[in-house]
């Protein structure tokens, strides 16, 4: 750790707008003072920006404005002046077709809010599955002192004394009504407990994934992950980042201090220990091209690979986040690690301590909730990187959820063109299916669907599920839900549509996978698959929308992270000229 704070007091980029008597200071000064702010606040003390992602469209962060106003005491305690900045807030449950396609727009419109506005630092007030990743993208790219603080999981669900984790029992349910197992009655009662308190999933889906990932990144104050929305420690943690942004200010601890490669090691290996979303492999991906730090997939695969899954949640295991809560949360974890020369220990958080410091005290109060190496769900964790002739450029898989009977296997592939397709016939008792085959969809991709929705989990055949079997392989160059579990192969890439090898995968071919060699293979001649290469042809579909075309003519691969091609690379937060 090697952070040497900045000399203070020093000017800050606020003070071009509201520094001195001039006529254009005065104009920024005195609009501002409509809302009763008196003149001292202009005074020359930090500005910060509490960029929001409330919306009441954003289920999960519906309840931020509360936060707001505690993250403002602890500022205006520390001696600065904040001020709420609404934010564009892509919501995992409402946005059409899938919120990972605004996930760019919204890292775009919050790179330019913070550049183009008098802020000298950030409070990231981030909850849902892409508010987290896009605002940290955001923050990357202006390298303006910036700290997380997420609005907190629900509380556990319940129905008939079993608890009900959010989005993981969606699909069981789901399927058991197709299976006949379940009534659509049931199916509606249990609805009222699935999201009975304010809060993101309370399991470990993609939402508490990178509230982790944001804290092993060093981004967060330490125990910030797992507290629940509703527990009065969740406003204490806001109100006590409310303070320490306004230290980072005049120490000018910066983005690009943290978010070192060394952190972003700590985090793929703090996910593969909580059994996190394979989500987290884009958004770090492109978090990591934000900041220019080199991260691949190659390093998810080295990294992860031999760390054991110890996190006993849903979808991988048992409990849920408020049991997490109470074991310890994340500290617990990155102690583990760190105890297990896993953890780069020197690595820097927003606090201005290393991570060890923070965590080296953790007591774990339930070790079934956090468990010991020997009693891990999975002794080899974390994400697997496949490669092979169907995926040159990489998929992923998430051992710690799926069959280990199906980890290696070999199957007949059952081809749907895309996602309206596979709707259209899975439910067909005429489909010619069986438990060994390999369920394959296309053009679900970043360009494909677009956005890359989280259809990767597809739901079986009615057919399989009402002779008792629960999983099958299931390939595409989709995403699933960190709530989902199974079998499922995602993030092929190339992906269909810009004519990757799963573009060319016909029913009756043969498909070999196997997780422990790495390898993700289709059984074709390489003259036969080159020949049915160069035979395809693009879809000619056009974007519906301005933001789709742009989308679509920039968006890379999942391989590198699904950002904006023209978006990568820190651009920093320059003081344009003021033309008032």
């Amino acid at each position: 750790m090697s952070f040497k704070p900045a000399a203070w007091p020093r000017k800050l980029r606020s003070q071009e707008w509201f520094g001195g008597t001039g006529r254009d200071q005065i104009y920024h000064r005195g609009w501002m003072k409509n809302q009763g702010f008196p003149h001292d606040v202009f005074d020359g003390r930090p500005v910060i920006g509490i960029l929001n992602t409330w919306s009441e469209l954003t289920p999960c962060n519906a309840h931020l404005h509360d936060l707001a106003e505690r993250v403002k005491h602890g500022v205006y305690e520390a001696g600065g002046f904040p001020v709420e900045v609404p934010v564009f807030s892509a919501a995992e449950s409402s946005f059409r077709p899938t919120a990972m396609m605004f996930r760019n727009l919204a890292a775009m419109a919050v790179e330019e809010a913070m550049r183009g506005q008098p802020i000298d630092g950030a409070v990231l007030l981030v909850g849902c599955d892409k508010t987290t990743p896009s605002l940290l993208m955001g923050a990357a790219s202006t390298d303006l002192p910036s700290i997380v603080v997420t609005g907190g999981p629900m509380l556990n669900g319940y129905f008939r004394g079993e608890r009900v984790g959010s989005g993981t029992h969606l699909w069981k349910f789901s399927e058991a009504v197709k299976a006949g197992e379940m009534t659509a009655e049931d199916f509606l009662e249990a609805e009222a407990s699935m999201s009975r308190s304010p809060g993101s999933c309370n399991t470990m889906g993609t939402a508490s994934t990178m509230a982790s990932m944001a804290e092993a990144l060093g981004m967060a104050l330490s125990g910030n992950a797992a507290i629940p929305a509703v527990d009065s420690r969740r406003r204490v943690m806001a109100q006590l980042s409310g303070r320490r942004i306004v230290q980072m200010v005049k120490d000018d601890l910066k983005p690009s201090d943290v978010m070192t490669k060394a952190a972003f090691e700590n985090a793929i290996r703090t996910n593969g220990a909580i059994g996190g979303s394979t989500n987290a492999v884009i958004h770090l991906l492109a978090i990591a091209g934000r900041v220019g730090v080199d991260l691949t997939l190659d390093d998810w695969d080295r990294c992860g690979r031999d760390v054991a899954t110890i996190v006993n949640l849903m979808p991988s295991g048992e409990y849920l986040m408020e049991e997490f809560f109470y074991a310890g949360g994340l500290p617990v974890v990155l102690r583990h690690l760190g105890e297990s020369g896993l953890l780069h220990r020197d690595a820097l958080t927003v606090s201005g301590m290393s991570i060890w410091d923070e965590v080296k005290d953790a007591v774990n109060h339930n070790p079934d909730v956090i468990r010991p190496v020997d009693k891990a769900l999975t002794r080899q964790g974390g994400i697997a990187v496949l490669k092979g002739n169907l995926a040159p450029g990489g998929a992923v898989i998430k051992p710690s959820a799926a069959s280990p009977h199906l980890l290696k296997h070999r199957g007949r592939a059952v081809v749907f063109e895309d996602i309206d397709d596979y709707k259209a016939r899975i439910n067909d008792e005429g489909l010619d299916v069986d438990e060994t085959c390999v369920l394959v969809l296309k053009n679900c991709g970043p360009k494909g669907y677009p956005g890359m929705a989280e259809v990767g989990n597809m739901g079986l055949p009615p057919k399989i599920l009402k002779k008792g079997i629960t999983d099958m392989v299931r390939i595409s160059d989709a995403r699933m839900s960190g709530t989902a579990y199974g079998t499922v192969i995602l993030h092929t890439s190339p992906e269909a549509a810009v004519g990757g090898p799963l573009a060319v995968v016909r029913d009756g071919d043969m498909i070999e996978l196997d997780v422990e060699a790495r390898r993700l293979h289709i059984d074709l001649p390489e003259a036969e698959l080159k020949e049915r290469m160069a035979q395809w042809t693009p879809p000619t579909e056009q974007p519906e929308s301005g933001y789709a075309w742009l989308h679509q003519a920039h968006v890379q691969g999942a391989d590198t992270g699904a950002d904006l091609d023209f978006l990568r690379g820190c651009r920093g937060a320059p003081v344009g000229r003021d033309s008032h």
